[in-house]
């Protein structure tokens, strides 16, 4: 049986790119997925997968309503691909939550997905915990499945071998480059001493976009969230020595050009997941 349904009949499609964000370590502060939220908006489904064959129920727990002691209604994770519209580009958006199971069968159904809708490209957004400042611009590190696809200053990194837990999202963009589906990946990296939604990234990730399809996309409510977030990212900072020490020195170390290492990103990314509950064990050789 198939992993997806597509919807019938199809929207008319030129040459498609899929853009792809999924939920979980690779999301950190919620950056990639909201901004997908902001492309895809109401678009949409033009296929939908089976959430019985990809989720477990008693690791991602459906949400139930009770309302005046009725069950009411229950919210189904779910996994999409909706299409949108901008500067005269298809975009076809897969958005949600990062599937439990059958990560083999997800991908190669993904492959055979895009070769039917005829899709030209494959984009992943994702987000990184790492020693950066709040107070500099959002580094993103990209992936690229052939030299020359990362479009804007993004560079492929870090340099060397690193070794992570993976992601369903990783998976995909390699199907698709293993397809012969041009396919890269931008990856923001952001503090990790920042807890909740991180709108500055989400920001940075959508302007990555930008450059890479050449087109202008919409940005919600992302100029107010960010001089928000910002304005209280630094209160807190200023309010305390010790934090307020830490930031000085990773400011030191972005003015100094002086770009996190493999271990480093290993060592943010152990305390990510710790924090998060998720398991894996990374690690990095040079």
């Amino acid at each position: 049986m198939s992993l997806y349904e597509l919807v019938d009949p199809l929207p008319p499609l030129d040459a498609p790119v899929v853009i792809a964000a999924l939920d979980g370590w690779v999301d950190a502060g919620s950056a990639a997925t909201n901004a997908l939220s902001i492309i895809a908006g109401t678009a949409p489904a033009v296929a939908t997968f089976d959430p019985d064959e990809l989720f477990d129920y008693r690791s991602r727990r459906p949400t139930l309503e009770i309302r005046d002691g009725r069950l009411a209604s229950i919210q189904w994770p779910e996994l999409a691909l909706r299409h949108a519209r901008f500067g005269g580009r298809d975009l076809l958006v897969l958005a949600g939550a990062e599937p439990d199971d059958r990560w083999h069968r997800l991908a190669s159904s993904m492959v055979e997905l895009m070769r039917r809708l005829d899709a030209r490209a494959w984009v992943s957004l994702g987000a990184i915990p790492a020693a950066v400042p709040h107070t500099r611009p959002v580094p993103i590190l990209g992936t690229e499945g052939t030299p020359g696809l990362l479009r804007g200053d993004v560079l492929p990194g870090p340099i060397g071998l690193l070794k992570v837990p993976s992601a369903a999202l990783s998976i995909l963009e390699m199907a698709a480059a293993e397809a012969g589906i041009p396919a890269a990946g931008y990856f923001a990296q952001t503090p990790h001493y920042v807890q909740g939604p991180y709108a500055l990234a989400t920001k940075a990730l959508l302007e990555a976009l930008e450059r890479h399809l050449e087109v202008e996309l919409p940005r919600g409510n992302l100029e107010e969230e960010t001089r928000e977030l910002r304005l209280r990212l630094d209160a807190a900072t200023e309010a305390d020595e010790t934090t307020r020490t830490y930031v000085g020195r990773l400011e030191s170390m972005v003015d100094e050009s002086r770009l996190p290492a493999g271990d480093d990103l290993i060592t943010d990314i152990e305390r990510f997941l710790r924090e998060q509950g998720q398991g894996g064990a990374p690690g990095t050789t040079g």
